[in-house]
């Protein structure tokens, strides 16, 4: 399987103080593969490894220009079964900051997590722009699916 297409865009808060990239990684895997490596990703919980975070799109002269490697704090991996798509999100700090110990959306939305990414919302911003574009998706490959050929 490999990398057909990366489509990225990476959003700001009202405040910008924080920013979150989403990402569409188009493959070449047929359904098979995309089966396979989503019960991988399931079953080896790739989804919570930090050294496969995704990595943001610091645009030139945007909010998000320091939004580098460093600044991720959350971050969100889902990989699609009915169309070769892998979704992901991965928020952090517009102003540079950096962060020592990022964790998962999932973990960052958790009730009484207390690190700096969930009391920020970073998780929920993660998870919140991934889940958006994942169900436009879904919505549209449906639709396609449904077109008589």
């Amino acid at each position: 399987m490999g990398c057909e297409r990366l489509l990225r865009a990476t959003y700001t808060d009202a405040t910008q103080s924080y920013v979150t990239t989403v990402g569409l990684l188009f493959t070449t895997a047929d359904a098979p593969g995309m089966t396979s490596l989503a019960n991988r990703f399931r079953k080896e919980r790739l989804d919570r490894r930090s050294d496969l975070m995704p990595l943001p799109y610091a645009a030139k002269d945007t909010p998000a220009a320091h939004f580098g490697a460093q600044q991720r704090a959350s971050w969100t991996v889902s990989v699609l079964t009915e169309a070769p798509v892998v979704v992901y999100a991965v928020s952090g700090w517009a102003d540079g900051r950096t962060v020592d110990d990022p964790q998962p959306a999932e973990d960052a939305m958790q009730s009484g997590a207390t690190t700096a990414p969930a009391q920020a919302g970073l998780g929920n911003e993660a998870q919140g722009l991934a889940d958006r574009v994942e169900r436009g998706l879904r919505k549209n490959v449906r639709s396609a699916s449904e077109q008589p050929s």
